[in-house]
């Protein structure tokens, strides 16, 4: 078989055999029916060996042959990858998993879980599972999609989150207990992705259930996001959710601060929410005027926008992604090529990379098989056809099986320079990486759809359009159709109109009640409240339920990925203090 050297660079060096699809010397694209059959075999070998080997663990631990829970005691793999089977095309085995998860989840367990992960992996899997659950033939309950077993598991699942919400600030604790709410020794101190990735999943939810406290609590924990930036229009990466205080002052694009970026965009596209986007782009003028240099984006102290870290995260590939569905073409892809130089070097990217010296941290060199780069091929690609994304998509698929394959399916890359491997197998690999790489190499994928084919369903609302198209992915990949939001939307509304009508009752009725005990006494008489108006404790922009008391402690909690920064010092930009 033919070689291709792929990477050269001191002690690195990495040959990747050339397969029939690959472009040949003539520089032609790669095949996209042969890579998309590739990555439909990487899925299976890594899904099959999940079930063989570590169900109903949350993941498998593929060095071993073995599974363990991470998350929670959710299953976790399985309702990941379960949009990602319909996808694939494989519809019996996605009406076999919804049996199987209805059947053997439980969220009343004694677990404390990553409140950040709980809701895009478990919630947003769940919701988007119910929603594509018609298409793929499972037999819908009267009244779908505004009802259903998935709907009601998300729904159960995402109650227990609420407790982490009821702070003095309304941004919610990184960690809940799910069957005792908050431990009293919680830390307050969350990542700003982990207060700001909710409005996705809690709007969807709160559409379709009638029920808008998911919507309401996560419309406050972004707005004081929003009124904690800074003067020069920065936020940080760590909170105290109790304070309000910024506890890491570091600004920029990735870890700890991603996905809150993320969800002002797709939550107004999914809301047509006007409000969302503008905030979105003020930040926009703020990253670029203090963070981009050279198409690439540092880390900047969020007060005073100096330069604190020049690094490159493998967590900010997402961005290219991100700035195409803004339509900004031309900088999303010179940001790409970056990352992709940086691909080229190692055959994936490292977790942290240091710009000025184009190499990789200090015990920050690993590849836990991220799908982000993949991800922006995919939007890019989409926006543009530049064949360039393909070669991505290509490079990806002969790396990750060069390099990462084994027995017992896909391993995390512990050190990109030697290949060493680490004994797991993260869920999100079938959930993002895999699914973000069909869908490259997969363009009548109905998920792409342009809206000239669409499905009828009638509900007790009235008829409700679905599947044409648009969907929007939450941070773990789970696609969820914006149509959707609106068949339930009548309910909804009567839903909050009765309300409205029982508050003016009982409020008519406890003012007449007060004007027959005034004319018994003396005294000015006093108007009744308006009708409508609500009190406190049902102020949706107030958190609700006991305050917890202050607490004091020095631990970071963020539910994506620790982050601990240092200051640039003679070369050494990021150490880890343990």
């Amino acid at each position: 078989m033919p070689f291709r050297l792929l990477i050269s660079l001191g002690l690195v060096c990495v040959l990747l055999p050339l397969h029939h699809g690959a472009p040949g010397p003539d520089g032609t694209a790669p095949d996209p029916a042969h890579y998309r059959e590739r990555v439909k075999a990487m899925f299976y070998h890594a899904y099959d060996s999940y079930l063989e080997n570590a169900f109903p663990y949350d993941e498998l631990r593929p060095l071993t042959c073995d599974g363990h829970d991470t998350w929670g005691s959710f299953s976790l793999t399985l309702i990941d990858a379960l949009d990602t089977l319909l996808i694939l095309g494989n519809t019996s085995e996605f009406q076999r998993v919804v049996e199987v998860l209805q059947d053997n989840v439980d969220f009343d367990i004694d677990v404390n879980a990553s409140v950040f992960e709980t809701n895009i992996r478990v919630v947003g899997g769940l919701l988007s599972a119910h929603l594509l659950s018609k298409k793929a033939g499972v037999e819908v309950e009267a009244g779908w999609p505004c009802s259903g077993p998935l709907l009601r598991m998300a729904e159960e699942a995402a109650r227990k989150l609420l407790p982490a919400f009821q702070t003095p600030t309304g941004m919610p604790y990184g960690t809940v207990n799910l069957l005792h709410g908050v431990n009293p020794g919680e830390t307050p101190v969350t990542c700003t992705a982990g207060i700001g990735t909710f409005i996705v999943e809690f709007a969807t939810l709160s559409s379709l259930t009638g029920d808008p406290v998911f919507e309401d609590v996560a419309r406050v924990a972004l707005m004081r996001l929003w009124e904690s930036r800074s003067d020069i229009g920065l936020v940080g990466n760590h909170i105290d959710v109790l304070t309000g205080k910024w506890v890491a002052q570091d600004a920029g694009i990735g870890a700890g601060v991603d996905s809150y970026f993320e969800y002002l965009v797709k939550g107004a596209i999914l809301l047509q929410d006007k409000k969302l986007m503008a905030m979105f782009l003020e930040y926009n003028k703020a990253i670029r005027n203090y963070t981009h240099f050279d198409d690439w984006y540092l880390w900047v102290q969020m007060y005073k926008g100096t330069v604190s870290m020049p690094v490159f995260q493998s967590l900010e590939a997402y961005w290219p992604g991100l700035q195409s569905l803004i339509g900004d073409i031309d900088n999303a892809m010179r940001t790409f090529l970056n990352y992709y130089t940086v691909w080229k070097q190692f055959g994936g990217l490292p977790e942290f990379y240091n710009i000025p010296q184009g190499y990789t941290v200090e015990k920050r060199e690993g590849y836990p098989l991220r799908p982000e780069l993949i991800e922006s091929a995919m939007y890019l690609y989409r926006a543009t056809g530049d064949p360039t994304l393909l070669e991505l998509g290509r490079d990806a698929v002969e790396s990750i099986e060069k390099i990462s394959k084994v027995e017992c399916g896909f391993a995390t890359i512990k050190d990109l320079r030697d290949h060493k491997l680490d004994n797991r197998m993260e869920s999100f690999f079938l959930a993002e990486t895999v699914k973000y790489l069909y869908l490259l190499f997969h363009p009548n994928n109905f998920i792409h759809n342009n809206g000239s084919t669409f499905d009828s369903v009638m509900t007790p609302h009235g008829e409700c359009i679905l599947g044409a198209g648009g969907y929007v992915f939450n941070t773990e990949a789970h696609p969820i159709d914006p149509a959707a939001l609106h068949c339930c939307r009548r309910l909804k509304e009567e839903q909050w109109e009765v309300e409205d009508l029982m508050r003016e009752f009982y409020s008519l009725k406890e003012s007449r009640s007060r004007a027959r005990r005034k004319t018994m006494r003396s005294g000015p008489w006093e108007p009744p409240a308006e009708p409508g108006t609500l009190s406190s404790s049902e102020n949706h922009d107030q958190p609700r339920g006991k305050q917890p008391a202050k607490q004091r402690t020095p631990l970071l909690s963020c539910p994506s990925q620790p982050f601990t920064s240092k200051l640039a010092l003679l070369g050494q930009v990021f150490l880890d203090s343990s």
